[in-house]
């Protein structure tokens, strides 16, 4: 079973980016509270944007910033013309209104492609970029001269973040897609040839669960045993007695993140040409 480098991919999209005309425009990213997983992605953003040279701004609220003022300084923030892309750092703490936060993002602005005036835009096919994490699967796809229209695919978790958004973006593609919640029969994978998971339960997926030759995007992301590890459980690949040589997987870490940040940028880019 083949691993693929989300490392490597991003390098070859940055690369792309520095050959591109940088948006003399900030990205700004709202961090709320202290959350360290939270802080670890924003310095992942903040070491790409100085290898990009983009002006790359977090803005901190104490954890008990209250949802309207929270709001509001997110439209404060998003309305300055100096500001080409704007990221509201999630999770944000339980008592306050996520959408009504994320909706205070002016489309045009909004890099993840998670306010409501952007999704809606994107499940019409009208939005500028496309969610940050189709482009992710976009690109491993293509890395993997996969065949979209051949393929049986599982969703394996039904989250807003990465569920929902790639099963927009996979339902008229592919042969057959099933998107499974966390109440569903794990079994209907061992029909499919790709499995995407996004539930963050380390080590869920098992290689003797796939079909043979089946691949898997994974996107999960866990602490367990003080390491980092994804939904997919690889540690077990060796000892699998199913055909794997023709698949492939993404790692934790190194697999779907370092994609994902660099899709990011990417979007921050394309939105700020469509600000001209």
């Amino acid at each position: 079973m083949q691993k693929i480098s989300g490392v490597q991919i991003a390098s070859q999209i940055i690369e792309n980016l520095k050959k591109q005309l940088k948006p003399n425009k900030i990205l700004a990213a709202i961090l709320v509270g202290d959350n360290q997983t939270s802080i670890s992605f924003l310095k992942q953003k903040e070491k790409t944007a100085q290898e990009l040279g983009v002006d790359f701004r977090i803005y901190k609220f104490p954890i008990d910033i209250k949802n309207d003022d929270l709001r509001q300084e997110i439209v404060h923030i998003s309305g300055q013309k100096p500001i080409g892309g704007v990221i509201v750092q999630l999770p944000l703490p339980e008592h306050l209104n996520r959408h009504y936060a994320l909706n205070a993002i002016p489309r045009g602005k909004d890099v993840d492609v998670l306010g409501e005036r952007a999704l809606g835009a994107f499940y019409t096919d009208r939005n500028p970029v496309l969610p940050p994490v189709v482009e992710v699967v976009k690109s491993i796809l293509t890395t993997c001269n996969a065949q979209l229209v051949t393929l049986k695919v599982a969703i394996v978790g039904q989250g807003f973040l990465v569920g929902k958004p790639i099963f927009v973006w996979l339902k008229d593609k592919v042969k057959e897609l099933y998107i499974l919640g966390h109440e569903s029969d794990l079994a209907i994978i061992k029909n499919c040839d790709l499995v995407i998971t996004a539930t963050g339960k380390a080590n869920l997926i098992k290689p003797e669960m796939l079909k043979e030759n089946a691949s898997v995007i994974d996107f999960g992301y866990s602490f367990n045993e003080n390491k980092i590890q994804g939904d997919f459980d690889a540690s077990l690949i060796e000892n699998c007695k199913l055909k794997i040589e023709n698949s492939w997987y993404t790692p934790t870490p190194g697999g779907t993140g370092p994609i994902l940040v660099a899709k990011i940028f990417e979007n921050f880019y394309k939105l700020c040409q469509t600000q001209k």
